[in-house]
């Protein structure tokens, strides 16, 4: 399964030589992105393991736990919290009250308000409406490892926190919610207020 095929900015991302499978890279994605901000390009300023452009705004009251790297022209609202590892590509917004977890998120994409994205990766000009949740764990399942449905074959991810890898310019409706090991291609709608659970069973 290859992240690099529904992402067109990771090649030219600090993760262009990372391999693995997307649960893989989001369980590394704190050590990957301390690794990631010796790649980076001028205009950053980096303290205590935050990195963030020097275009990039933070409005006063938003929580950024180490590691993080935040791309130009990226926007952190008010009372959002990113933790675990998060890195925004140029030109994301995270809205007020959002929640981000050891996340990829690149350009141009929009997270519009309290919404939690855990353990994803998401691609180029996505935009999540209001409300709308990626899980990352299986809560509901005495076997709680996540499971990823991949055409006719059922993949064992070894994981016990996994979101989605959600592909360049998805459109995800307010209040949807996108299941544990989720994975959309590129251009995806998802209606609002939609479950999309492509594993229900344990």
């Amino acid at each position: 399964m290859s992240t690099k095929s529904r992402v067109a900015d990771w090649l030219s991302s600090p993760f262009a030589d990372v391999c693995g499978q997307p649960w893989e890279i989001t369980s590394d994605a704190a050590v990957l992105i301390r690794e990631a901000m010796t790649k980076l390009k001028t205009g950053y300023c980096i303290a205590d393991n935050i990195a963030v452009h020097h275009s990039a705004r933070v409005e006063a009251g938003a929580i950024i736990k180490p590691p993080a790297i935040l791309g130009p022209k990226s926007f952190i609202a008010s009372h959002s919290y990113l933790r675990g590892g998060v890195f925004l590509g140029a030109s994301c917004s995270v809205g007020p009250g959002c929640e981000l977890k050891s996340s990829f998120v690149f350009s141009g994409s929009a997270i519009a308000h309290f919404n939690y994205i855990g353990d994803s990766i998401m691609g180029c000009n996505c935009n999540v409406e209001a409300g709308a949740v990626v899980a990352n764990s299986r809560n509901e399942f005495i076997d709680k490892e996540i499971r990823v449905k991949w055409g006719d074959q059922i993949i064992e991810t070894g994981s016990l926190k996994f979101g989605a890898l959600i592909g360049d310019c998805c459109r995800i409706g307010a209040n949807a919610v996108l299941a544990p090991g989720t994975v959309l291609e590129s251009n995806t709608v998802i209606p609002r207020l939609a479950l999309v659970d492509q594993l229900p069973q344990s």
